[in-house]
């Protein structure tokens, strides 16, 4: 894979989209989770479209709904946008309910029409997140879980449930390293609680 002037003014404009936010709980910039999501999606494969879709990928639920859709495809092309809508959970602020919001998407990831590029730039998404997660955990213990809507139970849930749904989609190495990542979450999690 060749990147061109594209991704250059994709990795500016998600920068600039995402430049005064912060990781949930954390004071780490927002920046660093687009650029490990690109990274991820790069190191398994991916086109050009795909690592600009994942410089992207939260741009419409965090920052402006279906006119930043709309944007994303007058800037980028069809491809790219049909993607990032593919890792889309919510188009307004504040976000619908969490759990329903949840189902919806896992139930997307599930569908057998859902795009391959739809499912290695999700896969790097939850990925990077589970990572985090994971590290956080090991450093903060329980009081990790009070950042999360869906608490200890739900997020363990979620990604549990996710990892299912990417798996019937295949097997690829970033889904096997989620799954390994998700399983050792388990683990602490399980210990910590007895």
């Amino acid at each position: 894979m060749r990147l061109s002037q594209r991704f250059l003014e994709a990795l500016s404009f998600a920068a600039e989209l995402h430049l005064d936010q912060r990781r949930k709980g954390t004071d780490i910039p927002y920046v660093s989770h687009i650029l490990a999501v690109a990274s991820i999606v790069m190191e398994n494969g991916a086109t050009e479209d795909e690592v600009i879709a994942a410089l992207l990928h939260d741009a419409v639920e965090d920052r402006g709904g279906r006119p930043m859709l709309e944007q994303i495809r007058a800037r980028f092309g069809e491809t790219v946008a049909a993607i990032v809508e593919g890792c889309t959970d919510a188009y307004v602020e504040p976000k619908p309910a969490w759990k329903p919001r949840k189902e919806a998407y896992i139930a997307h990831l599930r569908d057998p029409g859902t795009s391959p590029s739809v499912r290695l730039v999700s896969t790097a998404d939850k990925l990077h997140n589970a990572r985090t997660i994971l590290r956080d955990y090991r450093q903060l213990g329980e009081r990790l879980w009070s950042r999360f809507s869906g608490g200890r139970e739900g997020t363990l849930w979620y990604y549990n449930t996710v990892v299912d749904a990417l798996k019937s989609g295949g097997l690829t190495p970033a889904v096997q390293e989620l799954e390994e990542v998700v399983r050792e979450m388990q683990s602490l999690a399980a210990a910590a609680a007895g």
